[in-house]
Order: C-alpha cells, then sequence, then structure tokens
C-alpha cells in the first residue's frame, strides 16, 4: 500500500493577503510553491517624522542663508591700457616688438618711430571720421574745413550744435544726405547720453567697438582708426585693414593676402603693442610700392548691416589725421 500524503501546515502571517489555492505537496510531486509573503512597510512614528521635516527645513534655511550672504557676481571689464602717448611707451613698444619678431624687427629700423601726441575730443574726432570716409585725403580736408567753419570752429563741433545744422546746410558744404543723417544719429547719442567723451575715453578696447558700432556710419574701421590715432591705444588690430594686411603678406612673404579671419593669429606675437606694430604694416606696403593707402571701411548703410568700401587717401599721415 502506497504512502498518504499528508497536508502540510501552512504558515501564516498576521495580516498577509490570503494564497489563491493551498499548495498540495503529493509522493509524485518533484517540485513546490512558496507561499507569499507581502513585503513590510515601515512607518514612521509621528515623532519621527516631525524630526526629519525639521532637520529636511533647517537644512533648506542654512543653504539658503548660505547663499544669501555670498556677494553678487562682480562684472569686470578689461583694463585701459596705457595711452601710446604715455612718455616711454613707444620706447617700451618698439623693444617687445623687436625681441619678439625678428623680421618686423628689420622694418623697425628702416624707419623713424611713430609719434602719438595729436589729441582731438572724442566726437570731433569721430565726426571728422565720417566726413573723410570715401573721399581722397584732400577732398575731405576741404569738406571738413568748411564744416568746421559752419560750426562756428573746432571748439564748437558739439552734438548740440551738429544736431541743429540742417541737411540743406550740410548739403551745400558738400555733405551728402547719408553723411548728414550718419552726422546727426552720431550726435543724438551724445545728447541722450549713449555716449560722451568722458565715457568713451574710460571704455575699454572691447566696449568701444560695440558701443560705437552703434552709430549710423561708423563701422570696424573707423572704431579702429578712432582708437589707435585718436585714443593712442597700444593694441589695436585693424584686421580689415588693406595696408596692414598687404604689409603682413610681404613680411612673412605669404603668396595670398591673409584674410582678416587669419590676421589674429599670424599677429598674435605682437601683442600688447599691436597697433605700433600695424603702423609699420603701413609703411612696409608704402615702401614697396603697395597699395597700402587702399583701406576698407566698414560702413552702416542701417542697424543690421555694414558694408566695406574703399577709401583712397594720399597717405599713411592722411590716415593718421582722421584720428
Amino acid at each position: 500500500m502506497g504512502e498518504q500524503t499528508q497536508p502540510q501546515p501552512q504558515p501564516t502571517t498576521a495580516g498577509a493577503a490570503p494564497t489563491a489555492e493551498p499548495t498540495v505537496i503529493t509522493a509524485n510531486s518533484t517540485a513546490s510553491k512558496l507561499p507569499f509573503r507581502p513585503r513590510k512597510i515601515r512607518k514612521l512614528s509621528p515623532s519621527t517624522a516631525t524630526a526629519t521635516a525639521t532637520a529636511t527645513a533647517t537644512a533648506t534655511n542654512t543653504n539658503a542663508l548660505t547663499l544669501a550672504k555670498q556677494p553678487p557676481p562682480r562684472i569686470t571689464h578689461q583694463p585701459i591700457p596705457i595711452s601710446l602717448s604715455t612718455e616711454g611707451e613707444i620706447e617700451a613698444a618698439l623693444r617687445h616688438l623687436r625681441s619678439s619678431d625678428p623680421l618686423l624687427g628689420r622694418v623697425i629700423d628702416l624707419h623713424q618711430p611713430p609719434v602719438f601726441d595729436s589729441f582731438n575730443p572724442p566726437f570731433l574726432a569721430l565726426a571728422k571720421s565720417i566726413l573723410y570716409q570715401q573721399l581722397a585725403f584732400k577732398a575731405g580736408t576741404s569738406i571738413y574745413t568748411r564744416f568746421v567753419a559752419l560750426c562756428g570752429g573746432e571748439a564748437s563741433v558739439l552734438p548740440d550744435v551738429v544736431r541743429a545744422l540742417t541737411p540743406p546746410q550740410l548739403r551745400q558744404i558738400g555733405v551728402s544726405a547719408r553723411k548728414a543723417s550718419y552726422l546727426h544719429d552720431l550726435a543724438s547719442k551724445y545728447s541722450t547720453g549713449i555716449l560722451s567723451d568722458d565715457s568713451i575715453v574710460d571704455m575699454d578696447d572691447r566696449s568701444l567697438l560695440t558701443m560705437l558700432n552703434m552709430v549710423k556710419g561708423i563701422g570696424s574701421w573707423s572704431v579702429h582708426m578712432f582708437m589707435i590715432f585718436s585714443l593712442h591705444r597700444p593694441d589695436v588690430l585693424p584686421v580689415g585693414d588693406l595696408g596692414v594686411r598687404k604689409g603682413v603678406q610681404l613680411l612673412y612673404g605669404l603668396e595670398e593676402l591673409p584674410r582678416p579671419s587669419q590676421m589674429e593669429q599670424l599677429c598674435e606675437k605682437w601683442r600688447p603693442y599691436r597697433s605700433v606694430a600695424s603702423w609699420y604694416m603701413w609703411r612696409l606696403a608704402e615702401s614697396k610700392g603697395a597699395p597700402a593707402v587702399a583701406a576698407p571701411i566698414a560702413v552702416d548703410t542701417s542697424h543690421q548691416s555694414q558694408q566695406q568700401q574703399t577709401q583712397l587717401v594720399d597717405s599713411i599721415n592722411g590716415i593718421a589725421n582722421l584720428g
């Protein structure tokens, strides 16, 4: 007689959910099913929950206080470099350029050092730059002379005076309608306080380029010339100037004229005296009979776009007089 199967007692757990069917083990069974045992969920007592919430709130408040005590982020500006008109600064520039670039040193030895000693008030210099655009130096000088007389002298070339000049008055002295609008836009930005002579002198190079490009008719080339010849900033590289690019091509024996995008890398060794090195590039191009005085100017035809056009001047000194 075969062995009878005895029912096995089922383990029970207080509060456990009932199983679907009891497990029966027979003589011929080879596997068994374990009963389902639910996971226990730990419940926090009221005192423990309160303590946890208090600790979380305390940590949050501490972090908030820590952040509140931190000083606000500082907005840094580039330091304004020493002017090239400062005594001894040209000598320092030449020493640096000779040591950092022997090829440039040979060019330096062939020419007299530059002189940066003229200074016009920024508003006058910018107005002058606008008047000379796209004109030969002689023609620009003629119109500028009449413009100064119309204002009552160079000391009277002021924002309010220029704003009062009508387009017909400016047209009579040879100023085009477009340039008249440029002069009025410059004067308006002074009158509204967007620009001022003092703020321009105190701006770093990057800010100057940004703010002055907001003026109609003043593009990057004009700003670069203004910074070099009027403010005497030492480290300005006019990457779009044909004369400087031609000088770089001659200096390094390049097959092609370097693109503006290549100029920064080619001239990196000249920092922080790229203005002085650029002056020697004009001299080099001029001495080789290259059209160094053909310099493209970025002229704003609208607030949204800029065009580069060619300006012919009679000499490198003519470019310097734009400042």
